[in-house]
C-alpha cells in the first residue's frame, strides 16, 4: 500500500497504518527479539518472524543433542504461535560457515583477535536476511539489538543505546547508511534489560526468564581453541615462548591458546617482573612476551572503514573523536587521520594496552551518542 501523506507516521516511521506496514523481525529465540516481535504484533503491524539456523553445535563438538539452534528455533516458533504471526526458519549454515566461521578460524591462526559477531551482522543478518525481508515485501526489518536509530539532518543516524550496560554499538559499527534506512531497533531507547523482561512477562512470553547468551554462538562453552582445532587440524602445534629479543623462555601448547595481553597461564614463573603476551607469530609458532609497558599502543592502523558521519570520510585531514577498541572498554579520545575512503591511522591520546589486529575500532562523536562508523585494526599497532 502506498504512503498516505495525510496519515501521521506510525511508530516505525511510515505514513500508513500498522496493519498496512509489514515488518520482518529477526528472531534468535532469545528474550530481546521475542519482545520486539510481540510488541510490534500487539501494535497491529503485519509481523513476519524469521529465525536463522546458523550453526549445529552437535556437529562441531561431536556431542549428541548439542544443537542449540533446535531449542532457539523452538522458542521463537512458540512466541510466533502465541502472538499469531507467521514464522519461518532459514538454513544459513553454509553461508555462515563461509562468511563468518572460516574467517574466524583463519584470523585466530594468524595471531589476530577476531570479533565474529560483527561479521555475522555485516555479512549475514544485515545482508542476506535483509535481502530476504525485501523479497517478502516488508517495509522494514526489526531486530532486538540495543542501539538507536535517530533521524538527523542528512537521514537516519546510528546512536548508542540509552542503557550503556546493554549498548551494542561496538558490534554494529559496520551497518551501512543504506541498511540503516531499512532497519529498526525498537529496544534501543529502553533504560534497562529489566524493562525488556517486564515486557516479555506482560506479553506472557515463554522466554521471559530465558538467560542471555554469553558466548559466541558457535563457541558455546567459550573454548575457542577446541573449536579451531576441529576446524583446522594441527592448529594447536606446540612451539616456543620467546622474549622480545628472541631468547627462548619456555614451550607453549599452541599459539591458538594465547591472546595479546595475557599474563596468566604462560608457565614461565620465577622471573623478577611479570611478563605479558605482546605478540603472536604463528608462522614461527612463537608466543612473544614482554613487560606490561610493551603492550601500550598509541597509533592504530585501521582499514575496511564504514563511515556513518556527515560528508566524505576523507574530506578532513583529521577528526577529533572518541574511539573504542574493545567492547568492554569505554570510548577514549583520539584523532583519526584518513589515508583513503576506507583506511586511516588512529592516534590515541592516551596509549591503550592489548590492542590486537582483528579487533574493531569504533568511532563516536564526542559529546553526543552518535556512532560515526569504524573499521578493523590490522597488522602491528605502534
Amino acid at each position: 500500500m502506498a504512503l498516505d501523506d495525510t496519515l501521521p507516521l506510525n511508530s516505525l516511521g511510515f505514513a500508513k497504518s500498522p496493519a498496512d506496514t509489514r515488518v520482518v523481525v529477526a528472531m534468535s529465540g532469545g528474550v530481546d527479539s521475542s519482545v520486539v516481535a510481540a510488541m510490534l504484533a500487539e501494535e497491529g503491524y503485519d509481523v513476519v518472524g524469521v529465525t536463522l539456523q546458523l550453526y549445529d553445535h552437535g556437529a562441531a563438538l561431536a556431542k549428541k543433542g548439542a544443537c542449540c539452534a533446535g531449542q532457539d528455533i523452538h522458542d521463537a516458533r512458540r512466541v510466533a504461535e502465541a502472538m499469531g504471526f507467521p514464522h519461518y526458519v532459514l538454513d544459513y549454515e553454509n553461508m555462515f560457515r563461509e562468511a563468518v566461521i572460516d574467517e574466524f578460524a583463519d584470523a585466530y591462526l594468524a595471531g589476530a583477535t577476531p570479533v565474529p559477531c560483527i561479521r555475522c551482522n555485516e555479512r549475514v543478518k544485515f545482508k542476506d536476511l535483509l535481502a530476504t525481508a525485501k523479497d517478502l515485501d516488508a517495509d522494514c526489518m526489526a531486530t532486538g539489538h540495543y542501539i538507536q536509530r535517530k533521524m538527523g539532518a542528512n537521514g537516519p543516524e546510528l546512536h548508542s543505546a540509552a542503557d550503556p550496560n546493554r549498548d551494542q554499538s561496538y558490534f554494529l559499527f559496520s551497518t551501512t547508511p543504506e541498511q540503516l534506512e531499512y532497519l529498526r531497533f525498537p529496544l534501543g531507547h529502553l533504560a534497562s534489560k529489566a524493562e525488556t523482561r517486564a515486557l516479555a512477562a506482560k506479553y506472557g512470553l515463554s522466554v521471559a526468564d530465558k538467560p542471555d547468551s554469553q558466548d559466541i554462538c558457535f563457541v558455546p562453552n567459550g573454548n575457542y581453541a577446541s573449536v579451531i582445532e576441529k576446524l583446522r587440524p594441527g592448529a594447536a602445534d606446540p612451539g616456543q615462548i620467546v622474549d622480545m629479543d628472541g631468547n627462548v623462555l619456555g614451550e607453549h601448547r599452541g599459539v591458538i591458546h594465547y591472546t595479546i595481553g595475557q599474563r596468566r597461564g604462560l608457565g614461565i614463573g620465577g622471573l623478577a617482573d611479570p611478563l605479558y603476551v605482546v605478540k603472536l607469530d604463528p608462522e614461527r609458532r612463537h608466543v612473544v612476551v614482554g613487560p606490561k609497558e610493551a603492550l601500550a599502543t598509541r597509533k592504530v592502523p585501521v582499514r575496511e572503514i564504514n563511515w556513518l558521519g556527515d560528508g566524505a570520510f576523507e574530506s578532513q585531514a583529521e577528526r577529533q573523536v572518541l574511539v573504542r577498541i574493545r567492547s568492554t572498554r569505554p570510548p577514549r579520545p583520539a584523532v583519526i587521520r584518513p589515508l583513503s575512503a576506507t583506511e586511516a591511522e588512529v592516534e590515541l591520546m592516551d596509549p591503550e594496552e592489548g590492542v590486537s589486529p582483528g579487533q574493531a575500532c569504533v568511532f563516536y562523536e564526542d559529546g553526543t551518542s552518535r556512532i560515526l562508523g569504524g573499521g578493523w585494526i590490522w597488522r602491528g599497532a605502534a
